[in-house]
């Protein structure tokens, strides 16, 4: 009878470890399961992250061609109309010149006229000097007023940037590379050179003594 409340006690032992295994191997698959789910979860996270990141990414990019796209075209823009500026410039910037050149042909014409063959007398004459001298001061007062100066170098060191050698002479007053003649006075404009002044220059005082010598 003993014996049989021994083996029933063992047995009932034996189960209750055989539940407790159980159990623990059901907590460990649970456990698992869990940290499955848990992994899962950061993986899709992660992919979401991920992607988010690639759109941010594009969308960047797609501003960025945008406003490169609209830089080249304003720059396209005002390249063309730059160009268009220099071009009208280029056709019309001496229109200020050329009207103030007008009034001198005007009154070139009136000087002309007042000189007609009817009219050859000493006052006739006299009429057409003094128109010409007019016309003239008129043509060196809107020089000047364009900012174009005469070059009138006489008696001054031969420059090249301004001056052009027409011929060289000897000269006991002058020493060498002094300008004795202007044949032609020259232009500038600003600092600008529009046409040298054709001058003469001295080659001094040794050259007229070798000439004399010869």
């Amino acid at each position: 009878m003993n014996q049989n409340k021994d083996k029933d006690k063992n047995e009932d032992i034996n189960n209750e470890d055989k539940d407790q295994n159980t159990a623990s191997v059901d907590n460990d698959h649970s456990q698992r399961n869990e940290s499955i789910s848990t992994n899962e979860k950061h993986s899709l996270n992660n992919e979401e992250d991920i992607n988010n990141d690639e759109s941010n990414t594009q969308d960047e990019i797609k501003d960025l061609k945008d406003q490169l796209l609209r830089s080249l075209a304003e720059n396209e823009n005002l390249r063309k109309r730059t160009a268009k500026e220099i071009e009208q410039i280029k056709k019309y910037g001496h229109i200020s010149l050329l009207r103030d050149f007008l009034n001198v042909v005007d009154n070139m014409e009136r000087a002309v006229k007042s000189s007609t063959s009817e009219n050859k007398t000493e006052s006739g004459m006299k009429n057409l000097i003094d128109g010409i001298e007019i016309v003239l001061k008129e043509m060196h007062s809107t020089l000047e007023k364009n900012q174009i100066k005469k070059i009138e170098p006489l008696h001054e060191k031969f420059d090249y940037n301004f001056h052009q050698a027409m011929f060289e002479a000897p000269s006991s007053d002058y020493e060498e590379g002094v300008i004795i003649e202007v044949i032609q006075p020259g232009y500038i404009l600003h600092d600008r050179l529009i046409r040298p002044a054709m001058v003469g220059v001295s080659k001094g005082e040794m050259a007229e003594k070798e000439k004399k010598d010869e």
